[in-house]
């Protein structure tokens, strides 16, 4: 009996969710008196993943697998389980890994539950916290099942150092040819992703239009952080589709949020709700995203944001 944790990569290198979703697996194992086993993919070095306590690293590297294939991702994963006869599987709560998570429940006839927030508060009863109803609540769910696939709610549990002397055992995956197959696949570089943002700096139509999109990218810049965007905005073609947050964009779970000319349309809260601070700035004082907000700036984007780029970068040189 083991736990099995997936941990994510692009381009042989660690997402930050890896380390989180073998932080929470750590926990988990803990509670069940078992060890934990991290599987990655074409990953260059799966060492790191010893200082998040993964006593075992299984790595399959194989060049078919280095664009993501949900069916063949989840016919790897299903193969390893059983090779390390785990009963928890711990996978991130990313677009990707909502795809694979429920393949990889059907294989092994496992519980899935998504959008897991803290560690088991029981083990017998398997029982977890949830976010439902688009983050405005939570439930604890019982997993009744033999096999359990728990999906992390992204910046949720945290990463925790727990280092341990692990090792490294390569796996002889079975891959099976993919029925899709990506032609081309295009990658924004030498920017941070929302996906793995610490900050998220977003932007709608109160900018007006894409040629005054400049102070947004200076405010990410200054703040180390990943620009994002409205429906609206994207829809306009002002910005790309791959900005695009909130419900039917990509969701937001940073430290730090901060919306800027955005009335806070309800799916667009719905997809950024899960941040943990909020800032708006809008010249709206009635505009619904105040309600949802923790700081808010009644004011001009264009008179605001300019001052708040010069007091950061005056507080970062002092």
């Amino acid at each position: 009996m083991s736990v099995l944790v997936f941990a994510d990569s692009s381009e042989g290198k660690f997402k930050k969710s890896a380390f989180e979703v073998v932080s929470y697996g750590y926990k988990v194992a803990e509670q069940l008196g078992t060890n934990v086993v991290a599987l990655t993919i074409n990953v260059n070095d799966s060492s790191e993943l010893y200082n998040y306590g993964a006593e075992k690293v299984v790595s399959v590297n194989n060049d078919s697998l280095n664009i993501f294939n949900a069916k063949q991702y989840a016919a790897v994963v299903t193969e390893v389980a059983n090779a390390e006869n785990a009963t928890v599987l711990v996978i991130d709560s990313s677009i990707d890994g909502l795809y694979l998570a429920p393949l990889v429940a059907v294989n092994l006839e496992a519980g899935y539950a998504s959008n897991v927030v803290d560690a088991p508060s029981s083990t017998s009863p398997f029982t977890v916290k949830r976010k439902a109803f688009s983050n405005k609540a939570f439930s604890n769910t019982v997993i009744s099942t033999d096999k359990k696939v728990i999906g992390i709610a992204k910046n949720s549990f945290g990463i925790h150092e727990n280092s341990v002397s692990g090792t490294t055992e390569s796996f002889n995956a079975t891959i099976a040819d993919a029925a899709v197959k990506s032609e081309k696949i295009e990658r924004v570089t030498g920017k941070v992703t929302i996906a793995d943002a610490d900050i998220v700096v977003s932007a709608g139509r109160g900018l007006k239009g894409p040629e005054n999109w400049g102070m947004v990218e200076e405010l990410a810049d200054v703040l180390g952080a990943a620009t994002a965007c409205s429906k609206p905005v994207s829809d306009l073609g002002w910005r790309p589709h791959g900005e695009h947050v909130g419900q039917t964009g990509k969701p937001v779970a940073s430290n730090l949020y901060i919306a800027i000319g955005i009335s806070g349309a309800i799916q667009h809260l719905a997809g950024i709700n899960a941040s943990k601070v909020k800032v708006v700035i809008n010249t709206d004082a009635e505009a619904p995203f105040f309600k949802a907000a923790d700081y808010g700036i009644v004011g001009d984007a264009f008179e605001v944001v300019p001052k708040l780029i010069e007091k950061l970068k005056a507080f970062k040189a002092s």
